[in-house]
């Protein structure tokens, strides 16, 4: 019973992680690799990816009726009470370590549903910038979003290693 009750309690103190991104993964090498990620974080965290539609500015009137169109689909694919982290190359660059210690202390206030949004290839609209509660940043550089989607889950996995004390495997 006691073991029972253990697991019950550690299950309920899971932190939710859920990765808003725009856009499918078309080619199967970007699917492989989220794929991995995501099975090797099943141990530390119950995370989802959810994917919004992209939107083509050709189509939809411009950049930004087509950044207005995917930031309702990413307002909509948000849990309402969670804490939202937006990848954005303007946001705060952290480390790895940094990156573990935020979703430590998250954790430690009491919030335990998470969400990472990573946009289009044209930005965010306004409105999911003001729904942020942070903005993080990997680096200066521009990724493409199937590729900041494995970086971003890459992290994920790294920050639950980190703050576990436990070994990287490369």
């Amino acid at each position: 019973l006691a073991g029972r009750c253990g697991r019950r309690l550690s299950e309920r103190n899971r932190m939710n992680i859920e990765v808003v991104a725009v856009g499918k993964l078309k080619e199967r090498f970007w699917a492989d690799a989220c794929a991995e990620y995501l099975k090797r974080l099943r141990g530390y965290c119950t995370l989802s990816v959810r994917e919004v539609p992209d939107r083509d500015p050709r189509i939809c009137g411009g950049e930004e009726a087509s950044r207005t169109l995917e930031g309702k689909g990413i307002l909509d694919a948000l849990p309402s009470r969670a804490h939202v982290i937006l990848l954005d190359i303007q946001g705060k660059t952290l480390s790895s370590e940094d990156i573990a210690g935020r979703l430590d202390d998250l954790k430690l206030s009491g919030v335990s549903d998470v969400a990472f949004v990573i946009g289009g290839s044209d930005g965010v609209s306004a409105d999911v910038r003001a729904r942020a509660d942070e903005r993080v940043s990997f680096g200066r550089i521009t990724l493409p979003h199937n590729l900041a989607r494995v970086v971003a889950l890459e992290q994920i996995y790294r920050a639950f290693k980190i703050s576990r004390h436990e070994p990287y495997h490369k």
